[in-house]
Protein backbone atom coordinates (compact mmCIF):
# COMPACT_ATOMS: atom_id res chain seq x y z
CA UNK A 1 0.00 0.00 0.00
CA UNK A 2 1.20 3.04 -0.96
CA UNK A 3 0.66 6.87 1.27
CA UNK A 4 0.91 9.93 -0.25
CA UNK A 5 1.10 12.89 1.00
CA UNK A 6 0.93 16.48 -0.52
CA UNK A 7 3.45 19.08 -0.42
CA UNK A 8 2.12 20.63 3.44
CA UNK A 9 0.94 17.24 4.78
CA UNK A 10 5.14 16.45 3.86
CA UNK A 11 6.15 19.20 5.50
CA UNK A 12 3.88 18.72 8.69
CA UNK A 13 5.35 15.49 9.01
CA UNK A 14 8.66 16.65 8.95
CA UNK A 15 7.89 19.02 11.81
CA UNK A 16 6.67 16.11 13.78
CA UNK A 17 10.04 13.67 12.71
CA UNK A 18 12.23 16.82 13.67
CA UNK A 19 10.87 17.43 17.14
CA UNK A 20 11.42 13.43 17.65
CA UNK A 21 14.89 14.36 16.70
CA UNK A 22 14.95 17.03 19.19
CA UNK A 23 13.95 15.45 22.15
CA UNK A 24 16.18 12.05 21.42
CA UNK A 25 19.18 14.22 21.12
CA UNK A 26 18.47 16.18 24.20
CA UNK A 27 18.13 13.14 26.02
CA UNK A 28 21.81 11.21 24.94
CA UNK A 29 24.43 12.68 25.84
CA UNK A 30 26.71 11.12 22.95
CA UNK A 31 24.82 12.62 20.40
CA UNK A 32 25.26 16.11 21.57
CA UNK A 33 28.79 15.04 22.22
CA UNK A 34 29.09 14.62 18.20
CA UNK A 35 26.70 17.49 17.67
CA UNK A 36 24.65 15.30 15.71
CA UNK A 37 21.81 17.47 14.37
CA UNK A 38 18.35 16.78 15.26
CA UNK A 39 17.20 16.22 11.97
CA UNK A 40 19.40 14.00 10.57
CA UNK A 41 18.34 11.90 14.06
CA UNK A 42 15.08 11.90 13.19
CA UNK A 43 15.23 11.72 9.82
CA UNK A 44 17.42 8.73 9.90
CA UNK A 45 14.51 7.16 12.11
CA UNK A 46 11.84 7.67 9.84
CA UNK A 47 14.33 6.32 6.85
CA UNK A 48 15.10 3.06 8.82
CA UNK A 49 11.12 2.58 10.01
CA UNK A 50 10.38 3.39 5.88
CA UNK A 51 12.78 0.77 4.98
CA UNK A 52 10.85 -1.56 7.21
CA UNK A 53 7.88 -1.21 6.23
CA UNK A 54 9.09 -1.33 2.40
CA UNK A 55 10.54 -4.91 3.39
CA UNK A 56 7.45 -6.32 5.20
CA UNK A 57 5.50 -5.42 1.81
CA UNK A 58 3.51 -3.02 4.35
CA UNK A 59 3.18 0.75 3.18
CA UNK A 60 5.51 2.70 1.22
CA UNK A 61 5.59 6.65 0.99
CA UNK A 62 4.93 8.59 -1.76
CA UNK A 63 5.57 12.65 -0.61
CA UNK A 64 5.24 15.63 -2.75
CA UNK A 65 8.65 17.41 -2.04
CA UNK A 66 8.27 20.09 -3.50
CA UNK A 67 9.01 22.25 -0.14
CA UNK A 68 11.94 20.17 0.22
CA UNK A 69 13.41 22.21 -2.48
CA UNK A 70 11.70 25.07 -1.63
CA UNK A 71 13.99 25.15 1.82
CA UNK A 72 17.00 23.77 0.54
CA UNK A 73 17.21 27.73 -2.31
CA UNK A 74 15.91 29.50 1.14
CA UNK A 75 18.76 28.23 3.02
CA UNK A 76 21.64 28.52 -0.06
CA UNK A 77 19.99 31.97 -0.50
CA UNK A 78 20.84 32.68 3.12
CA UNK A 79 24.55 31.67 2.72
CA UNK A 80 25.29 33.74 0.07
CA UNK A 81 24.18 36.90 2.69
CA UNK A 82 26.74 35.72 4.09
CA UNK A 83 29.17 36.12 1.15
CA UNK A 84 31.22 39.47 2.38
CA UNK A 85 33.83 40.13 0.44
CA UNK A 86 34.84 43.26 2.80
CA UNK A 87 34.42 41.03 5.63
CA UNK A 88 36.49 38.54 3.96
CA UNK A 89 38.91 41.31 3.80
CA UNK A 90 38.82 42.65 7.54
CA UNK A 91 39.79 39.11 8.60
CA UNK A 92 43.20 39.46 6.93
CA UNK A 93 45.94 37.22 5.43
CA UNK A 94 45.14 34.09 7.76
CA UNK A 95 41.58 34.18 7.08
CA UNK A 96 42.49 34.05 3.21
CA UNK A 97 45.26 31.71 3.27
CA UNK A 98 42.96 29.11 5.20
CA UNK A 99 40.59 29.63 2.88
CA UNK A 100 42.38 28.87 0.24
CA UNK A 101 44.36 25.53 2.05
CA UNK A 102 40.44 24.54 2.62
CA UNK A 103 39.47 24.92 -0.98
CA UNK A 104 42.68 22.63 -2.26
CA UNK A 105 40.81 19.67 0.31
CA UNK A 106 37.85 20.12 -1.14
CA UNK A 107 39.53 19.64 -4.60
CA UNK A 108 41.91 16.53 -3.20
CA UNK A 109 38.82 15.14 -1.64
CA UNK A 110 36.95 15.18 -4.91
CA UNK A 111 39.55 14.01 -6.61
CA UNK A 112 40.11 10.75 -4.26
CA UNK A 113 36.76 9.95 -4.17
CA UNK A 114 36.21 9.79 -7.86
CA UNK A 115 39.24 7.82 -8.33
CA UNK A 116 38.21 5.38 -5.81
CA UNK A 117 34.91 4.81 -7.49
CA UNK A 118 36.28 4.14 -10.88
CA UNK A 119 38.55 1.13 -9.60
CA UNK A 120 35.43 -0.35 -7.52
CA UNK A 121 34.00 -0.22 -11.09
CA UNK A 122 31.07 3.04 -9.66
CA UNK A 123 30.10 5.83 -11.44
CA UNK A 124 32.17 8.48 -10.59
CA UNK A 125 29.32 10.69 -8.97
CA UNK A 126 28.69 8.08 -6.10
CA UNK A 127 32.98 9.08 -5.42
CA UNK A 128 31.80 12.85 -5.28
CA UNK A 129 28.81 11.58 -3.10
CA UNK A 130 31.66 10.37 -0.08
CA UNK A 131 33.82 13.26 -1.28
CA UNK A 132 33.84 17.35 -0.36
CA UNK A 133 29.68 16.94 -1.10
CA UNK A 134 29.21 15.76 1.95
CA UNK A 135 32.23 16.28 3.69
CA UNK A 136 33.41 19.66 3.37
CA UNK A 137 29.38 20.45 2.22
CA UNK A 138 27.70 18.25 5.36
CA UNK A 139 24.36 17.32 5.24
CA UNK A 140 22.79 19.93 3.83
CA UNK A 141 24.58 20.37 0.53
CA UNK A 142 25.14 16.61 0.41
CA UNK A 143 20.84 16.92 -0.23
CA UNK A 144 21.51 19.14 -2.77
CA UNK A 145 23.57 17.79 -4.91
CA UNK A 146 22.38 14.59 -4.38
CA UNK A 147 19.55 14.65 -6.67
CA UNK A 148 21.45 16.02 -9.77
CA UNK A 149 23.99 13.08 -9.30
CA UNK A 150 20.64 10.52 -9.39
CA UNK A 151 19.45 12.40 -12.34
CA UNK A 152 22.64 11.91 -14.34
CA UNK A 153 22.93 7.97 -13.56
CA UNK A 154 23.83 7.75 -10.43
CA UNK A 155 21.49 5.44 -8.41
CA UNK A 156 21.67 5.68 -4.39
CA UNK A 157 23.47 8.97 -4.82
CA UNK A 158 21.32 11.04 -2.47
CA UNK A 159 21.47 7.88 0.35
CA UNK A 160 25.17 7.34 -0.32
CA UNK A 161 26.07 11.24 0.23
CA UNK A 162 23.67 11.54 3.44
CA UNK A 163 24.99 8.49 4.64
CA UNK A 164 28.34 10.33 4.05
CA UNK A 165 27.81 13.26 5.72
CA UNK A 166 26.86 11.57 8.79
CA UNK A 167 29.68 9.25 8.91
CA UNK A 168 31.89 12.73 8.38
CA UNK A 169 30.20 14.46 11.85
CA UNK A 170 31.66 11.74 13.90
CA UNK A 171 34.40 10.86 12.09
CA UNK A 172 35.58 14.92 12.65
CA UNK A 173 34.46 15.01 15.97
CA UNK A 174 36.83 11.85 16.85
CA UNK A 175 40.22 12.45 14.67
CA UNK A 176 40.06 16.77 15.81
CA UNK A 177 41.08 16.75 19.52
CA UNK A 178 43.91 14.34 19.37
CA UNK A 179 45.61 15.27 16.13
CA UNK A 180 45.51 18.85 17.53
CA UNK A 181 46.99 17.47 21.22
CA UNK A 182 50.01 15.35 19.28
CA UNK A 183 50.46 18.36 17.72
CA UNK A 184 51.07 20.70 20.67
CA UNK A 185 53.01 18.00 22.37
CA UNK A 186 54.84 16.31 19.83
CA UNK A 187 56.68 19.95 18.84
CA UNK A 188 56.37 21.02 22.23
CA UNK A 189 54.70 24.31 21.33
CA UNK A 190 53.99 26.81 23.80
CA UNK A 191 50.73 27.46 24.99
CA UNK A 192 48.49 30.29 27.04
CA UNK A 193 47.66 28.97 30.55
CA UNK A 194 44.37 26.78 31.40
CA UNK A 195 41.29 29.31 31.97
CA UNK A 196 40.04 28.91 35.31
CA UNK A 197 35.80 28.43 34.95
CA UNK A 198 35.50 32.34 36.95
CA UNK A 199 36.82 33.43 33.84
CA UNK A 200 34.88 31.59 31.72
CA UNK A 201 31.45 32.68 33.62
CA UNK A 202 32.98 36.12 33.34
CA UNK A 203 33.18 35.66 29.19
CA UNK A 204 29.81 34.08 28.86
CA UNK A 205 28.07 37.10 30.38
CA UNK A 206 29.80 39.46 28.79
CA UNK A 207 29.10 37.43 25.47
CA UNK A 208 25.80 37.59 26.52
CA UNK A 209 25.42 40.82 27.53
CA UNK A 210 26.28 42.18 24.08
CA UNK A 211 23.44 40.41 22.46
CA UNK A 212 21.27 42.26 20.46
CA UNK A 213 17.36 41.40 20.61
CA UNK A 214 15.74 40.24 17.52
CA UNK A 215 13.06 42.61 16.29
CA UNK A 216 10.15 41.88 13.97
CA UNK A 217 10.57 44.50 11.53
CA UNK A 218 14.45 42.98 10.87
CA UNK A 219 12.73 40.27 10.06
CA UNK A 220 10.73 41.69 7.54
CA UNK A 221 13.34 43.05 5.54
CA UNK A 222 15.67 39.61 5.98
CA UNK A 223 12.57 37.74 4.36
CA UNK A 224 12.04 40.19 2.13
CA UNK A 225 15.54 40.14 0.67
CA UNK A 226 15.64 36.23 0.75
CA UNK A 227 12.69 36.47 -1.61
CA UNK A 228 14.67 38.92 -3.86
CA UNK A 229 17.69 37.24 -3.89
CA UNK A 230 15.79 33.69 -4.95
CA UNK A 231 13.72 35.79 -7.92
CA UNK A 232 16.76 37.52 -9.32
CA UNK A 233 18.43 34.03 -8.83
CA UNK A 234 15.70 32.87 -11.24
CA UNK A 235 16.97 34.78 -13.81
CA UNK A 236 20.81 33.98 -13.08
CA UNK A 237 20.02 30.38 -13.87
CA UNK A 238 18.72 30.74 -16.80
CA UNK A 239 21.42 32.54 -18.45
CA UNK A 240 23.97 29.97 -16.45
CA UNK A 241 21.82 27.06 -17.73
CA UNK A 242 22.61 28.69 -21.78
CA UNK A 243 26.56 27.32 -21.07
CA UNK A 244 25.53 24.45 -21.42
CA UNK A 245 26.77 22.87 -17.75
CA UNK A 246 25.28 22.04 -15.04
CA UNK A 247 24.61 24.02 -11.98
CA UNK A 248 22.29 23.00 -8.72
CA UNK A 249 19.25 24.88 -8.56
CA UNK A 250 19.95 27.07 -5.86
CA UNK A 251 23.19 28.25 -7.51
CA UNK A 252 21.72 31.15 -8.93
CA UNK A 253 19.75 32.61 -5.70
CA UNK A 254 22.88 32.24 -3.87
CA UNK A 255 24.54 34.11 -5.90
CA UNK A 256 22.25 37.11 -6.26
CA UNK A 257 22.69 37.15 -2.18
CA UNK A 258 26.00 37.49 -2.79
CA UNK A 259 25.29 40.42 -4.72
CA UNK A 260 23.00 41.95 -2.78
CA UNK A 261 25.63 41.69 0.38
CA UNK A 262 28.18 43.38 -1.17
CA UNK A 263 26.23 45.99 -2.76
CA UNK A 264 24.90 46.62 0.93
CA UNK A 265 28.40 46.31 2.51
CA UNK A 266 29.50 49.10 -0.38
CA UNK A 267 26.83 51.26 -0.52
CA UNK A 268 25.28 51.16 3.23
CA UNK A 269 21.94 51.52 0.82
CA UNK A 270 20.42 49.34 3.19
CA UNK A 271 21.19 46.87 5.90
CA UNK A 272 21.28 42.90 5.96
CA UNK A 273 20.16 41.57 9.24
CA UNK A 274 22.61 39.03 9.92
CA UNK A 275 20.89 37.44 13.13
CA UNK A 276 17.58 37.21 11.46
CA UNK A 277 18.55 35.89 8.09
CA UNK A 278 20.75 33.05 10.08
CA UNK A 279 17.46 32.22 12.01
CA UNK A 280 15.56 32.22 8.93
CA UNK A 281 18.67 29.72 7.13
CA UNK A 282 18.56 27.42 10.34
CA UNK A 283 14.78 26.97 10.17
CA UNK A 284 15.23 26.07 6.61
CA UNK A 285 18.17 23.78 6.83
CA UNK A 286 16.08 21.83 9.61
CA UNK A 287 13.21 21.28 7.06
CA UNK A 288 15.12 20.53 4.04
CA UNK A 289 17.40 18.53 5.95
CA UNK A 290 14.62 16.39 7.73
CA UNK A 291 12.61 15.88 4.54
CA UNK A 292 15.95 14.81 2.80
CA UNK A 293 16.57 12.33 5.41
CA UNK A 294 12.78 11.13 5.20
CA UNK A 295 13.29 10.45 1.43
CA UNK A 296 16.69 7.99 2.21
CA UNK A 297 16.51 4.98 0.68
CA UNK A 298 18.68 2.77 2.74
CA UNK A 299 18.27 -0.35 0.31
CA UNK A 300 20.25 0.87 -1.94
CA UNK A 301 23.41 1.13 -0.13
CA UNK A 302 23.53 -2.58 -0.06
CA UNK A 303 25.78 -3.00 -2.81
CA UNK A 304 27.68 0.06 -1.92
CA UNK A 305 28.15 -1.53 1.20
CA UNK A 306 32.28 -2.62 0.87
CA UNK A 307 32.65 0.44 -1.38
CA UNK A 308 32.11 3.10 1.07
CA UNK A 309 33.48 1.79 3.45
CA UNK A 310 36.66 2.13 1.73
CA UNK A 311 35.77 5.49 0.31
CA UNK A 312 34.80 7.45 3.61
CA UNK A 313 37.96 5.55 5.22
CA UNK A 314 40.01 7.00 2.62
CA UNK A 315 38.42 10.28 3.23
CA UNK A 316 39.13 10.15 6.98
CA UNK A 317 43.06 9.42 6.30
CA UNK A 318 43.46 12.50 3.65
CA UNK A 319 41.29 14.42 5.56
CA UNK A 320 43.67 14.07 8.88
CA UNK A 321 47.38 13.75 6.64
CA UNK A 322 46.62 17.15 5.42
CA UNK A 323 45.59 19.00 8.31
CA UNK A 324 48.23 17.64 10.47
CA UNK A 325 51.05 18.47 7.75
CA UNK A 326 49.65 21.04 5.29
CA UNK A 327 47.61 23.26 7.66
CA UNK A 328 49.42 23.24 10.43
CA UNK A 329 52.88 24.15 8.66
CA UNK A 330 50.96 26.37 6.08
CA UNK A 331 49.22 28.40 9.31
CA UNK A 332 52.63 28.76 10.75
CA UNK A 333 53.56 25.76 13.13
CA UNK A 334 52.61 27.70 16.52
CA UNK A 335 49.70 26.98 18.82
CA UNK A 336 47.01 28.65 17.28
CA UNK A 337 48.15 26.71 14.31
CA UNK A 338 47.40 23.15 16.35
CA UNK A 339 44.04 24.59 17.54
CA UNK A 340 42.86 25.67 14.32
CA UNK A 341 44.16 22.16 12.50
CA UNK A 342 41.31 20.65 15.34
CA UNK A 343 38.99 22.97 13.78
CA UNK A 344 40.04 22.17 10.21
CA UNK A 345 39.29 18.30 11.03
CA UNK A 346 36.10 19.46 12.46
CA UNK A 347 34.35 21.06 9.89
CA UNK A 348 36.43 19.18 7.08
CA UNK A 349 34.02 16.26 7.41
CA UNK A 350 31.47 17.42 9.07
CA UNK A 351 30.13 20.83 10.30
CA UNK A 352 31.35 24.28 12.19
CA UNK A 353 29.82 23.36 15.14
CA UNK A 354 32.01 19.78 15.03
CA UNK A 355 35.01 22.31 14.12
CA UNK A 356 34.01 24.85 17.27
CA UNK A 357 33.60 21.84 19.51
CA UNK A 358 37.37 20.28 18.55
CA UNK A 359 38.90 23.87 19.52
CA UNK A 360 36.34 23.80 22.61
CA UNK A 361 38.02 20.61 23.84
CA UNK A 362 41.71 21.91 22.62
CA UNK A 363 41.42 25.49 24.38
CA UNK A 364 40.19 24.18 27.58
CA UNK A 365 42.92 21.96 28.47
CA UNK A 366 45.84 24.43 26.83
CA UNK A 367 44.52 27.76 26.73
CA UNK A 368 42.35 30.41 24.83
CA UNK A 369 43.14 30.84 20.83
CA UNK A 370 41.70 34.06 19.55
CA UNK A 371 43.14 33.58 16.46
CA UNK A 372 41.42 30.05 16.00
CA UNK A 373 38.38 30.88 16.64
CA UNK A 374 38.08 33.99 14.63
CA UNK A 375 39.55 32.29 11.18
CA UNK A 376 37.58 28.86 11.47
CA UNK A 377 34.57 29.85 11.67
CA UNK A 378 35.00 32.63 9.56
CA UNK A 379 35.68 29.96 6.85
CA UNK A 380 34.01 27.37 8.10
CA UNK A 381 30.36 28.72 8.14
CA UNK A 382 30.72 31.78 5.66
CA UNK A 383 32.97 31.42 2.82
CA UNK A 384 33.98 27.59 2.20
CA UNK A 385 30.46 26.42 1.41
CA UNK A 386 30.11 28.66 -1.64
CA UNK A 387 33.83 28.12 -3.13
CA UNK A 388 32.89 24.16 -2.43
CA UNK A 389 29.78 24.35 -4.56
CA UNK A 390 32.23 26.06 -6.99
CA UNK A 391 34.91 23.28 -7.13
CA UNK A 392 31.79 20.65 -6.77
CA UNK A 393 29.91 22.25 -10.36
CA UNK A 394 33.52 22.18 -12.19
CA UNK A 395 33.70 18.19 -10.95
CA UNK A 396 30.19 17.44 -12.42
CA UNK A 397 30.95 19.28 -16.05
CA UNK A 398 34.56 17.76 -16.01
CA UNK A 399 32.93 14.16 -15.14
CA UNK A 400 29.96 14.95 -17.73
CA UNK A 401 32.49 14.97 -21.16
Amino acid sequence: MALKLDMVQAASLAVVVLFIGQQIKNKLVFLNKYCIPAPVIGGLIFAIITLLLKVSNLLIFDMDITLQNLFMTVFFTTIGLTASLKLLKKGGKGVLIFLGISVILCILQDITGVTLAKIFGLNPLIGLSTASVPMVGGHGTAGAFGPIFEKAGAIGATTVALASATFGLVMGSIIGGPIGKRLIEKNNLSYPLKMNSHTNDQMVETEESHEKPLRHDNFMGAATQILLAMGLGTIISIVLEETGMTFPSYIGAMFAAAILRNISDCTNAYNVHSEEIDIIGEVSLSLFLTMALMGLKLWQLSALALPLIVMLLAQSILTGLFCYFVTFNVMGRDYDAAVIVSGNCGFAMGATPNAMANMGAITTKYGISPKAFFIVPLVGSLFIDFCNAGVITTFINLLSK
